[in-house]
């Protein structure tokens, strides 16, 4: 198989990054090409040892840091004229931000970014913890948890104001969810999908997202209902019994990820 071949489905997403790490479309695309001309002369080439997205990648890392290119943050008004999404990124430490976009956009492990870093899984793990502090410290906003089981509901209420964050209510059920956004918009909602009286987190949070443009957390034992393929899915999903830090992660991302638009519908 020719080189083209072998990295042609990983393209698209080495230019979504580097365009992301950049903070420029045009910037980010010379780095790309740059990489992909040093390996089609034959000046790098890829581990053997690495899968062939990883190891491009990790030659995209090569040529940026031998070009002598520099992640310094910028003052706000270099970016006046971007979305908030890569004003925040630019704003996050240039190390930091590489470990947190290689896990948090690009899908890789921590071992895997490790090895495009050239560095360990610790030093990974402690650059994203130091990205998910900016990143939490910056957003902190209202949290509605959805979930009828308290000891549950108490955990998740504990992980979001260690976060920084506000819970501005519990709901158990669908309507008293409605009821609690028409009281107070959330900036996050967090949610179960089997409620207390028998009624649906599933069409509680659709009835929130006809009103209010919010980033959505699924918290669930029942994942199957929601991962069917037959209908747009959500893009943060975590399974019952959960670990502490997946659900950091989950908020963390969600709400950097979501663009910053006005509510549907006035409260």
């Amino acid at each position: 198989m020719s080189l083209l071949a072998r990295l042609a489905p990983h393209l698209p997403y080495v230019r979504r990054y580097a365009r992301a790490l950049t903070g420029d479309q045009t910037t980010g695309d010379h780095y790309v090409r740059v990489a992909l001309e040093a390996l089609a002369a034959g000046e790098r080439t890829l581990e053997a040892n690495l899968t062939p997205r990883v190891a491009l990648y990790h030659v995209f890392h090569a040529i940026w840091c031998s070009s002598g290119a520099q992640l310094e943050a910028p003052q706000d008004e270099d970016y006046a004229g971007v979305d908030d999404t890569t004003r925040r990124l630019m704003r996050i430490a240039p190390r930091s931000r590489q470990a947190f976009l290689l896990t948090a956009l690009e899908g890789f492990t921590p071992s895997e970014a490790a090895q495009i870093l050239d560095t360990d899984f610790a030093e990974v793990e402690r650059l994203i913890a130091e990205a998910q502090a900016e990143i939490d410290a910056e957003l902190a906003t209202d949290v509605l948890i959805i979930e009828d089981e308290p000891v549950i509901a108490a955990d998740i209420e504990a992980l979001v104001k260690e976060l920084g964050h506000t819970v501005v209510d519990i709901a158990a059920t669908r309507t008293e969810a409605v009821d609690a956004v028409s009281r107070k918009t959330p900036g996050l909602v967090l949610a179960d999908i089997q409620l207390a009286d028998g009624s649906s987190g599933i069409d509680a949070v659709k009835d929130i997202l006809a009103r209010f443009n919010v980033p959505v957390i699924f918290i669930t034992a029942f994942p199957e209902r929601l991962l069917t393929g037959e209908r747009p899915e959500p893009t943060f999903l975590i399974t019952k019994p959960f670990q502490p830090e997946t659900v950091k992660a989950a908020i963390g991302q969600a709400l950097f990820f979501h663009p910053r638009k006005a509510s549907k519908q006035a409260a």
